[in-house]
C-alpha cells in the first residue's frame, strides 16, 4: 500500500512521515522530489516546476510501483501534489496496478504556513537560494490551501501534534504502530 501525505509546503508532511516511519519501521520512505531533482538535472523545466513534466509524473508512479513490487513493504510518500490532473495521473497509474493508495491532506491555515516557511532553513549554505526557495514556497500557499481534493482524501488538521496525526493515519489504513 501507499500512504501519500499531501499538503502545502510547511504543512508538516516530512515531519509526519518521519513519525510514521518511526511507528511503522517496515515502511519505506519515498520522496518524489528526488525524482524531480534528477529529471531537472537532465532536461530543462520551462515552467520551473518539475511536476509540470509528464516524465516526472510517469517516473513517480513507476518508482512507487517498483518499490512495492521489489520490496513488498508499505510506502510513505511526503509530497505536495495539488494539481488535480497530475494527482489523478499518478494515483490512477498506481490504482490500475492494483496497489491501494491512501491519500491524506494536512490542512493548515495560510498564516501558519507562512510562519513555518519563514522559520525554515532550506539551503543552509546558500542564503540567496534559500530565500528564493522560501519565496517560491510562500507563493504556493494560496494554491495549496484552495486545492480541490479527490473525494477519498482524508483531510487532517495539520496543527495537531505529529504523534496523534501518525496514530490517526495508521488507524485509518489498518496498520498497527510499533512502539
Amino acid at each position: 500500500m501507499i500512504i501519500w501525505i499531501n499538503g502545502a509546503f510547511g504543512s508538516g508532511k516530512t515531519t509526519l512521515v518521519t513519525e510514521l516511519s518511526r511507528q511503522c519501521p517496515d515502511a519505506l520512505v519515498y520522496d518524489p522530489e528526488l525524482v524531480g531533482f534528477a529529471v531537472r538535472e537532465i532536461v530543462p523545466v520551462p515552467t520551473g516546476d518539475f511536476q509540470d513534466l509528464r516524465l516526472w509524473r510517469r517516473q513517480v508512479a513507476s518508482m512507487a510501483l517498483g518499490l512495492i513490487e521489489e520490496y513488498g513493504r508499505p510506502l510513505l510518500v511526503p509530497m505536495t501534489l495539488v494539481e488535480p490532473t497530475y494527482l489523478e495521473e499518478i494515483f490512477g497509474e498506481v490504482r490500475s496496478a492494483g496497489i491501494p493508495i491512501h491519500h491524506f491532506f494536512l490542512r493548515v491555515s495560510a498564516d501558519t504556513l507562512a510562519a513555518r516557511i519563514d522559520a525554515q532553513t532550506i539551503v543552509p549554505d546558500d542564503r540567496d537560494r534559500d530565500e528564493r526557495v522560501r519565496q517560491w514556497r510562500r507563493a504556493q500557499i494560496q494554491r495549496c490551501v484552495a486545492a480541490a481534493l479527490p473525494q477519498d482524501t482524508v483531510v487532517l488538521n495539520g496543527e495537531t501534534p505529529t504523534d496523534v496525526l501518525a496514530e490517526q493515519v495508521l488507524n485509518s489504513v489498518g496498520l498497527t504502530p510499533t512502539r
